[in-house]
């Protein structure tokens, strides 16, 4: 197997940034290039991201922890699947320092080729069996690096859009952000259906799924200059600069906002609980426990992806009509009624799997399309983008991290119920959150 240092090159951030500043000399950015951008740089992340969590429970097993049976390896797998959250918060931190010193264009070229370098180190890496547990070691540091990389990506594109929209048009906005989720579900899930349809389980587990990282890599490169284009121009700086988007000292922000940092990450955790339950989770217990074929489960989430872009897209519609909050509240609360069917649907055979996937699906393109910045208007405004990032990568260290290691831990070894009490945790933070925000709100 080729080692690490075989990797493509990768142009020199100095040259995409000069190139970048070249093409946008004479261009201001509209409105809709900026949801463009904004749906084309989440689509790229969440493709990474969907890419190594598919890959967590078809190959990662199997070519990292052969020592193990296939339970208990995909178990250890999503443990370093954990790390990239963990480490978020942290790439946060540093990011914002670094566009503190060297400006923004400076640091969401460096988040990205880490992210691009991360994902195509793993493309290389050895397994098992030819490098032994170094092998888990190089794994566990490039998933670090993709969590460092995902935590310096924010680029306040987001914030942009919801502050210059229009009052009535907010949800509707907010919601463009979110769609880059199952767009890249939806690619990363059709390449590992192809490809697992395609080749042998031998070929597929020795070089196969190898590809997908190269895709992710090539699109990386892509977005990284998409992204670029926009915020490199005269126009998007003063929008940032009107809207008082400039990055704060965490330390600061902690002690002046740390309360709306724990409301805004709470009050998202509905959605975010139930994002791994229906993406990567199921795809483990089909993987274990049931006769379903895996190409054709894959098939089947990706039509569920479609539909939850259609919620999605749903949801900024009901948002605008009835309130971003309330919208947040009301599919918190149809989620809590969710959990409550969990485990009749994962335990009953091939049609409550796939209703389980589907209505899933479903109500995660409503919860997920508004979860985003919903509370972020608790932030003074010079507190606001770094507020926003870090209420993100808190949702995702809360609600998502460990939510298929212990959905599947706990559910192999003690039933699925345990599904149903993840979930319903969720909701009920969702749920407490949005009510002690409204308090504080009506108080002050």
């Amino acid at each position: 197997m080729s080692s690490l240092s075989h990797a493509p090159s990768e142009p020199s951030s100095d040259t995409l940034e000069r190139d970048a500043r070249l093409i946008t000399a004479d261009h201001s950015v509209a409105p809709g290039e900026i949801a463009v951008g904004v749906v084309i740089g989440r689509a790229s992340e969440y493709f990474d991201f969907f890419v190594y969590g598919i890959a967590s429970v078809l190959v990662f097993p199997a070519l990292f922890f052969p020592f193990e049976q296939r339970l208990e390896g995909t178990l250890y797998a999503f443990v370093i699947f954990s790390f990239a959250f963990i480490a978020r918060p942290f790439g946060t931190v540093v990011s914002m320092a670094i566009q503190r010193r060297w400006g923004r264009a400076t640091k969401l070229t460096i988040a990205l080729f880490l992210l691009g370098t991360s994902t195509v180190g793993i493309a290389f890496l050895p397994g098992y069996e030819s490098a032994g547990v170094l092998s888990i070691v190089l794994l566990s540091i490039l998933r670090v690096g993709q969590g460092l990389a995902l935590g310096g990506s924010w680029d306040g594109l987001p914030s942009v859009l919801a502050m210059n929209a229009p009052p009535n048009r907010r949800g509707w906005y907010s919601m463009l952000g979110q769609l880059g989720a199952p767009v890249g579900f939806i690619v990363a899930s059709g390449l590992f259906a192809f490809l697992y349809a395609s080749l042998s389980l031998d070929d597929f587990l020795s070089w196969g799924w190898r590809y997908a990282f190269f895709v992710a890599f090539a699109i990386n490169v892509v977005a990284l200059f998409s992204r670029l284009r926009l915020v490199v121009t005269h126009e998007y700086e003063q929008l940032m600069e009107e809207g008082e988007l400039e990055p704060t000292r965490v330390g600061e922000l902690v002690r002046a906002q740390g309360g709306n940092l724990l409301i805004g990450a709470f009050a998202a955790l509905a959605s975010f609980a139930l994002f791994h339950l229906v993406t990567v989770f199921p795809l483990s217990w089909i993987r274990l426990y049931s006769d379903q074929s895996v190409t054709g489960f894959l098939i089947l989430q990706i039509f569920g992806g479609f539909l939850a872009a259609g919620a999605m897209v749903l949801s900024g519609v009901i948002a605008d009509r009835v309130g971003r909050r309330r919208t947040l509240g009301t599919m918190a609360v149809l989620v809590a009624v969710f959990s409550g069917f969990a485990p009749t649907l994962l335990g009953g055979g091939t049609l409550g799997q796939d209703v389980f996937v589907l209505v899933g699906f479903v109500l995660l393109g409503l919860s997920y399309g508004q979860a985003s910045g919903t509370v972020t208007s608790n932030f003074e405004r010079r507190y606001r983008y770094t507020g926003a990032a870090l209420t993100t990568d808190l949702a995702w260290l809360i609600g998502a991290a460990f939510a298929p290691l212990v959905a599947l831990g706990l559910s192999a070894n003690f039933g699925l119920a345990y599904v149903s009490v993840y979930l319903l945790s969720g909701a009920a933070c969702t749920l407490a959150a949005l009510s002690i925000n409204r308090a504080l709100e009506s108080r002050d």
